[in-house]
């Protein structure tokens, strides 16, 4: 079986498709960076949508979910724009816990992993 990656660099590839399953990075906010919890997680699920696209997938078939906050005060928050931004009866498999990020205007990252 072939491998595909996109948007690949030195350090990691942003999506890496192997047979019928799409694994993504963790993705931060950009534009967003610095701001809200609620900005935030609609960019990160934006990007995660144009990513899995570019995979021939989308958000109904996400298969598991990582979600990583800066402060698990801001779980309802975040929960509020995943809850409405993920297909109904098609939820994946999911873990959120507090960590770390890259760097401190980063409060939201996500990791998905997806059929096609």
């Amino acid at each position: 079986m072939t491998i595909q990656r996109f948007d690949t660099g030195p350090r990691m590839s942003q999506v890496v498709i192997h047979g019928d399953t799409v694994y993504l990075a963790g993705a931060v906010a950009n534009t967003a960076a610095g701001k809200s919890v609620t900005e935030q997680t609609r960019e990160v699920l934006s990007i995660i949508e144009g990513h899995l696209a570019k995979a021939g997938s989308d958000k109904s078939k996400l298969l598991s979910a990582t979600i990583y906050l800066t402060d698990m005060d801001t779980f309802a928050e975040m929960n509020a724009v995943w809850d409405a931004w993920v297909s109904p009866g098609n939820t994946p498999a999911r873990a959120t816990v507090q960590a770390r990020l890259a760097a401190p205007r980063y409060n939201v990252e996500i990791m998905v992993t997806a059929a096609r």
